[in-house]
């Protein structure tokens, strides 16, 4: 005998209610999917995000997505919306461009810098990290996102910074 038809993963918090398979059964808290008749999950719909507040992208790729609560920003790097280049002035301009291209992103997004979670920052030379940090903790003065930096050979555009975001609707 094979496994089930069908399969959904509860989290704990599981308030369904249903006795039967045409009673529609909500999660708790975000998770923001519902089982309704038949057992059959109702997944979000991804949404694009784009701004033209923020540089556009260099290449195939959305800047975000929104997929039910969560906004995933693509990685940003210092590149001026009116110029379509990056900006001078070394790794402090650079990265405040970025982040002012990710906060851009999230408003459109109907989100702010508060409320992002997780951050990747790729940087060409991590001896220029502390300056980096300077300027990153200008936008997350509060509850900052969890963080992961990583040192990289190059990235595209010739930039030294980019960041990318992932962003969860606060409720």
């Amino acid at each position: 005998m094979g496994p089930p038809s069908r399969y959904a993963i509860l989290p704990d918090d599981y308030s369904g209610q249903g006795k039967n398979t045409k009673d529609t059964k909500k999660f708790k808290g975000n998770a923001n999917l519902e089982l309704s008749g038949g057992g059959d999950a109702q997944v979000p719909k991804k949404k694009v995000i784009q701004t033209d507040k923020a540089a556009a992208p260099v290449g195939p790729y959305s800047q975000a997505i929104r997929y039910g609560d969560m906004v995933y920003v693509a990685g940003e790097k210092g590149i001026s919306p009116e110029t379509g280049k990056i900006v001078e002035g070394g790794i402090a301009a650079e990265t405040r461009q970025t982040l002012d291209n990710v906060k851009a992103i999230l408003e459109e997004a109907g989100l702010s810098m508060d409320d992002a979670v997780r951050s990747v920052v790729y940087v060409t030379d991590l001896s220029e990290f502390g300056t980096m940090n300077d300027v990153y903790a200008e936008y997350f003065k509060v509850d900052p996102p969890g963080r992961t930096t990583v040192e990289v050979t190059s990235l595209p555009a010739g930039a030294h910074v980019e960041i990318e975001i992932t962003a969860a609707r606060q409720s």
